[in-house]
């Protein structure tokens, strides 16, 4: 039997709540807790997860960084516009794969810094091929792009801005562990931590190994039509040491319990598991689309963020969770007007 759509999570009225600024500091923001044997909620703070976890566990930690692939450009007639810039299509650096709104192949946008983009063809995954009058390199791109925020944090900004953030989002949009660029949206579930909050983990005997995961368009595609098995998930750049594969692979053979931080991780994981759920170390591409009714293979427990409806990772966190019990704890955080989305609050199922 083929599962149906998310559709009631279209039903809650999230708008008001979706966070237009990070929490600070990073640690303090809220932390709702799916008990899925229980089938019961509970509500900490994050700085309370050291309490949640057991000696022995193993927290599962994105390490992809965002790089500036925002670049802004002006239209022929003066209107704003910008590139979100996807990846090289030439050695010269001169196409480009990107995302633009309301762009027709044969237009041009000056962008940033003067170069010109022409926009070539729309790609089958609908995104777009642009030819640039000159090399987007790293000098160009550090200078002129910008790190990309997701369109919903600028609009929460318009609607109801409650002053400066202490902290640029060059800094506060990333992890405090980011350390191989190469995302255009962060692994927002890793945002909660905190130096200090990690070291305090370690202490209680819980082991940290990192995945890398560069997220791409494939992540924040919209999933459409009420079968969610149609739906193409674009492939990511993805990663796994033989180091960290072999730790958790011990680990699981001890009974010890896996922690994946995030859709990214815990996709990663996935991804690299054969069918008796044994990881094998690699680099490769990451289309796995999961949704409710799939099999998990390696982590216990999963920290997530609270998700955009219609999205590829709350289905894989209705998958993870249960669709009845994370709907009700949704309806539970909307009502205590927890802070929604990328710069949002935090949720813990074990």
């Amino acid at each position: 039997m083929t599962e149906a759509a998310l559709t009631e999570f279209d039903s809650l009225y999230i708008d008001p709540l979706i966070a237009a600024r990070p929490a600070e500091p990073r640690d303090s923001s809220r932390l709702i807790i799916i008990n899925r044997a229980g089938k019961n909620t509970e509500h900490k703070v994050f700085s309370d997860l050291p309490d949640l976890l057991l000696p022995g566990d193993i927290l599962v930690l994105n390490r992809s960084k965002v790089w500036k692939a925002k670049l802004p450009a002006l239209k022929p007639t003066g209107g704003k516009s910008e590139l979100l810039l996807i990846k090289p299509e030439s050695a010269d650096l001169k196409t480009w794969s990107a995302l633009a709104r309301k762009i027709q192949p044969g237009q041009t946008l000056i962008c940033r810094g003067g170069a010109k983009a022409v926009c070539l063809r729309q790609n089958p995954d609908g995104s777009f091929l642009f030819t640039l009058s000159c090399p987007l390199d790293q000098a160009y791109l550090e200078y002129n792009a910008e790190v990309p925020l997701p369109q919903y944090i600028l609009k929460a900004r318009k609607k109801n801005e409650a002053g400066e953030s202490e902290t640029p989002d060059d800094s506060r949009y990333q992890t405090v562990f980011a350390a191989v660029p190469g995302s255009i949206a962060a692994p927002t579930a890793g945002f909660h931590f905190t130096p200090e909050l990690l070291s305090a983990i370690r202490a209680k005997g819980v082991e940290v190994r990192y995945v890398t995961l560069h997220i791409g368009w494939g992540t924040f595609k919209p999933v459409r039509g009420e079968d969610p098995a149609a739906h193409v998930m674009l492939a990511e750049e993805c990663s796994l040491s033989a180091e960290t594969a072999d730790a958790l692979n011990s680990a699981k053979g001890r009974g010890r319990r896996i922690i994946a931080v995030g859709t990214s991780s815990m996709r990663t994981l996935e991804t690299f598991s054969d069918e008796s759920g044994r990881l094998l170390p690699g680099e490769g591409q990451a289309g796995l689309f999961i949704y409710p009714g799939y099999r998990f293979k390696i982590a216990g427990a999963f920290l997530t963020n609270l998700h955009v409806p219609s999205s590829a990772p709350l289905y894989m966190t209705a998958a993870f969770a249960g669709r009845n019990l994370l709907f009700n704890a949704y309806k539970e955080a909307v009502d205590k007007k927890y802070r929604f989305y990328s710069y949002g609050d935090a949720m813990f199922i074990s």
